[in-house]
């Protein structure tokens, strides 16, 4: 499997906690609460192992939120979360005192706004960093086993999935996430190289 030197997957660690840290502040703001999320680890795995990772083996259902992204490369994001605490994340968006049933109405919408949220603040800051555009598709709204939602996106052929652990951390909640980039291994070259520029320009010539 793909593998990065300890310093590229430093970089991209380091990377993906700037971005989010953005989409903590703007969750703070929505549900009036201070939300801390940070990417504990990421790691480069194909369908299989990344379906696995999730829970596939269990046949537990996955919430996801994709979006299609193209410019300094092309991927498939993918924020999914267990189907369990789904409503738990709603509920704190929308507030305590909702019913039930109209919590479960709310779902797909609230979930496809956190989704954007999250992902537009992970890939935001690549393109930032990069200094690369990076533009992004309307959001899409999935359920089903881990193995579903990442067979039904991402397209076909060679495909590597880099996964990043996301630790939502509130007030009374602890909550853990996903999120999948399906990167071919064209995109997956194009993203080293970025890293590898972005290095040099901070530590400069070698």
């Amino acid at each position: 499997m793909f593998n990065l030197s300890e310093l590229q997957h430093d970089a991209l660690v380091e990377i993906f906690n700037i971005g989010v840290g953005h989409a903590a502040k703007s969750m703070s703001e929505i549900v009036n609460e201070e939300v801390t999320m940070s990417v504990p680890s990421i790691s480069f795995l194909n369908r299989a192992e990344a379906a696995e990772m999730l829970g596939n083996k269990d046949s537990s259902r996955v919430c996801g939120v994709s979006q299609h992204y193209e410019g300094a490369f092309k991927t498939e994001a993918i924020l999914m979360f267990p189907e369990d605490k789904s409503l738990d994340i709603v509920r704190l968006m929308v507030g305590e005192s909702v019913p039930l049933k109209e919590l479960t109405e709310m779902e797909q919408e609230a979930l496809s706004e956190i989704g954007n949220i999250i992902l537009n603040s992970c890939v935001g800051t690549l393109a930032n960093i990069f200094a690369q555009e990076l533009s992004g598709s309307l959001p899409e709204y999935h359920v089903g086993t881990s193995e579903e939602i990442l067979s039904a996106t991402g397209g076909q052929g060679d495909t590597v999935v880099l996964m990043l652990h996301i630790d939502f951390i509130l007030e009374k909640h602890q909550i853990h996430g996903y999120v999948a980039f399906i990167l071919d291994l064209t995109a997956l070259q194009d993203l080293q190289d970025q890293v590898d520029r972005y290095l040099a320009k901070i530590m400069g010539p070698a």
